[in-house]
């Protein structure tokens, strides 16, 4: 039986977390299997390179920090995605290719085309069959996320793209919503709802879809 994988996208604090964790909790009353991991980090070797990424302290350029990205990629897929895939269990994961083309590809001006071709690499191929963006003001997110940072002691540890200008931000919205409006499997809710009502919406998409022949 094939499994099923979702991506979760969006700028920082979207709510993705949240909304995840409300689906894993639905999912696994339906009686799914259901597995979380994330981008980057969900695997042993991303969980290294996730310290490094993300630090606000360590100084990287553009191209090294996208293939950091693609390396944590790989492993990922190879080593969490796909086995769990062939199991038949759904994935759940916050943050896939998308995210490359909106950060590197809109944010930092790097070539979309070229970032498509080393997603597939790195992915083997490999697409969410379905992908929720929460969409939101990224001023409003910006606040979310240094608020939680800051909650969390993680400014410095997981900060450094909550430490770029609003526009790099702006950009990365506007990826986001045109890769959607170019590709059927992604679904874009209104991050600024609460958080039941974004979960609700979301929640409908997917029962609709366990009603499907892919995932029986």
């Amino acid at each position: 039986m094939a499994g099923f994988f979702i991506s979760f996208e969006g700028t920082e604090g979207a709510g993705k977390t949240t909304l995840i964790q409300k689906l894993q909790a639905y999912l696994s009353a339906c009686g799914k299997d259901v597995v979380l991991t994330r981008e980057p980090g969900g695997s042993g070797l991303g969980r290294k390179l996730r310290a490094i990424i993300l630090n606000a302290e360590e100084k990287i350029s553009s191209g090294a920090e996208l293939f950091l990205f693609l390396a944590d990629r790989a492993e990922h897929v190879e080593e969490v995605i796909k086995p769990a895939l062939k199991q038949g269990k759904i994935v759940l994961c916050d943050r896939f290719v998308d995210s490359t083309v909106a950060y590197q590809g809109y944010g930092r001006g790097m070539d979309k085309a070229l970032l498509e071709t080393l997603n597939g690499v790195a992915a083997g191929g490999l697409l969410p069959d379905l992908t929720i963006v929460l969409d939101l003001e990224p001023e409003v997110g910006l606040n979310r996320a240094k608020k939680r940072n800051a909650e969390q002691n993680l400014t410095v540890e997981e900060g450094r793209f909550e430490a770029e200008a609003l526009a790099f931000h702006q950009k990365i919205r506007q990826g986001f919503l045109e890769l959607a409006e170019s590709n059927s499997r992604f679904l874009v809710v209104d991050a600024m709802q609460d958080a039941d009502t974004v979960f609700e919406q979301v929640r409908q998409k997917i029962a609709g879809m366990l009603k499907s022949e892919k995932l029986r």
